[in-house]
């Protein structure tokens, strides 16, 4: 729970790495509100993709879901800017996304890839930082 909300905490921190699990359970808590905003919508008579306002319940609800894409999209970009870096990438390669299928694979692709082990021009490696030291048994 702690990695879902990081990007969260390090809202406009586009610097240093972020491991596979930061940005994938950040992508996992996104999809959760973003699932449970359609599941509200559909209930109480609304329809994001037809009619947004066809009830005042809907359009609060949509309203609300307009904010919160507002609101995570500074952290989402961060997040994929430090997951590049994790790779040994430059923040650049967020371009890609502009190409319609080949570039969102070729993306997929790097945010699945684990990063560069040790020390790369981003920062320390975020694995090593997060792993606790385990002394030896004597």
């Amino acid at each position: 729970m702690d990695l879902m909300l990081q990007p969260l905490r390090k809202y406009t921190d586009f610097t240093g790495r972020a491991r596979r699990s930061e940005y994938w359970l950040f992508a996992l808590f996104v999809a959760l509100v973003q699932m449970t905003t359609g599941i509200l919508s559909w209930f109480v008579g609304g329809d994001l993709g037809d009619d947004a306002f066809a009830t005042p319940a809907s359009a609060v609800i949509a309203l609300l879901y307009f904010g919160f894409c507002l609101y995570i999209f500074i952290p989402s970009m961060a997040v994929s800017f430090r997951r590049l870096h994790d790779s040994g990438r430059t923040a650049w390669w967020l371009l890609l996304g502009l190409i319609p299928i080949l570039g969102h694979l070729v993306l997929l692709i790097f945010m699945i890839l684990d990063g560069t082990p040790g020390e790369n021009r981003y920062g320390p490696d975020p694995k090593a930082a997060a792993a606790p030291d385990v002394q030896p048994a004597i």
